[in-house]
């Protein structure tokens, strides 16, 4: 009689754990692969072997058939969205229950309603709802049902259930003792640099900010604020920032601002300037601008330009430029003293191409022109115009010359005589960008007609 299947040469192999099969499957391949005077009854151990590793993994399979779609689970338990079984449910602002991933897709597509009541939602954090999801796993012990473990759990964003409890838990160590903050706080500042997942987390909760800021606030208080764990949070709060969804919550929480503003006056070199950075990151919305700029967080932000500190400069910079783009925070920098520090800066030569584009913006403000004409802007540029190759420079230049020279007629004769003995504003006109010959032009075309006049006269 032919043979039939496995338990026709050998009963036991059955027991046999997949790995030896595994094992004693190679050993027969290599034999007939090898040895050309093998036997057909090593083709029929292979055969026969094969047919148990597979039958093992028939079986395996149909044992993890079991599942939600198979049977009838609570509709409570399924989420309205995908209508399935939830692994991770979250509670919305309107009180609705839903599987994160599903959610979070919803929200990152625009929505900012709750798909269920189509309520407006006050706020888009998302609350882990904790009974469910004891009771759903209590359904699912009861049931036999096999569920993928939630600490292997992914949602959209690629943070796992354990990822999750290890953010809480992190969070939770910034209210310990000195030593417990330092490990927390470090780990964050790495965890948010290296997994935008991990700034997202920020989100999810009211409290994670303020967990966050602890040291900072009670260290103030008490005995002082650790320089370390001062830079940690700081570079943590602009890490996070960098989220898009994070930048209005984290300017609102009321004691950003105030920490971002004490940052800017102490600590490390590398913590002002990141409270810096923060400071530009979370202007790139117009409602945060008006925010900070109401905060006073300006003046700190013109003290620290005026020192100077290499490492800090282009970030104090940026802040700057971007906080200005609304009028009412120009007219505020403007008295804190920008532009006298700003052409400090440029007569040393120091960052010039960098200072000048932000010089630029405020030659639409008036008081900030009469204060450039007041304190030697005109030679000052000038003589950049005259030693500088960049372009964009040159052009910056020029822009501030030609609404100064429009405010102020006492600056015509320097640029007359800047003019007879370098001919800087005509060479401008033949060789710049279009928007400097323009600038350029416009000066001569003044000057000179102030000239005919004279003569005239």
């Amino acid at each position: 009689m032919a043979k039939t299947g496995v338990f026709d040469s050998d009963p036991t192999v059955m027991t046999k754990p997949t790995s030896e099969l595994k094992k004693e499957l190679q050993r027969l391949v290599k034999a007939i692969v090898e040895d050309d005077d093998y036997s057909t009854e090593t083709i029929d151990q292979a055969k026969n072997t094969l047919i148990a590793i597979r039958d093992f993994k028939l079986r395996k399979r149909s044992h993890s058939l079991k599942s939600p779609d198979t049977i009838s689970c609570p509709h409570e338990f399924r989420c309205p969205l995908s209508k399935e079984l939830m692994r991770d449910p979250v509670v919305v602002a309107s009180g609705q229950t839903y599987d994160r991933p599903f959610i979070q897709k919803w929200l990152k597509a625009g929505s900012r309603t709750c798909p269920l009541t189509q309520q407006v939602l006050s706020h888009t954090i998302l609350t882990p709802n904790h009974l469910i999801r004891e009771m759903i796993s209590q359904w699912c012990k009861c049931t036999g049902i096999e569920l993928s473990d939630p600490d292997l759990y992914l949602n959209e964003d690629g943070i796992t259930a354990a990822d999750r409890d290890h953010f809480l838990s992190l969070l939770g160590k910034m209210s310990l003792s000195l030593p417990d903050q330092k490990v927390a706080a470090k780990e964050l500042r790495m965890l948010t640099k290296r997994m935008p997942s991990f700034r997202a987390l920020f989100g999810e909760s009211l409290d994670s900010i303020p967990q966050l800021l602890r040291p900072l606030s009670e260290g103030k208080s008490q005995t002082g604020v650790h320089p370390e764990v001062q830079e940690d949070v700081i570079t943590t709060l602009l890490n996070l920032s960098i989220h898009d969804n994070n930048k209005k919550l984290v300017a609102e929480t009321p004691m950003v601002i105030p920490v971002l503003m004490d940052a800017l006056k102490s600590g490390t070199i590398e913590t002002r300037s990141n409270a810096a950075a923060a400071l530009f990151t979370l202007s790139a919305i117009d409602s945060n601008k008006a925010l900070i700029g109401k905060s006073g967080a300006l003046k700190p932000l013109v003290d620290l330009l005026e020192e100077g500190n290499p490492l800090a400069m282009k970030d104090v910079a940026s802040a700057i430029f971007n906080l200005c783009i609304i009028h009412e925070n120009r007219t505020r920098v403007v008295r804190d003293g920008v532009v006298g520090v700003i052409l400090e800066k440029i007569t040393n030569r120091t960052h010039v191409d960098e200072l000048l584009t932000l010089l630029a913006m405020f030659a639409t403000h008036q008081k900030a022109v009469e204060e450039m004409g007041e304190i030697g802007a005109v030679p000052c540029l000038l003589s950049i115009i005259r030693e500088n190759a960049c372009d964009r420079t040159k052009e910056n230049s020029i822009a501030i010359l030609h609404a100064i020279c429009y405010n102020d007629r006492t600056k015509w004769k320097e640029m007359r005589e800047e003019e007879k003995m370098y001919g800087t504003l005509s060479k401008l006109a033949q060789t710049g960008t279009s928007r400097a010959k323009r600038k350029a032009s416009g000066i001569l075309e003044r000057i000179n007609r102030a000239v005919n006049l004279t003569h005239t006269a």
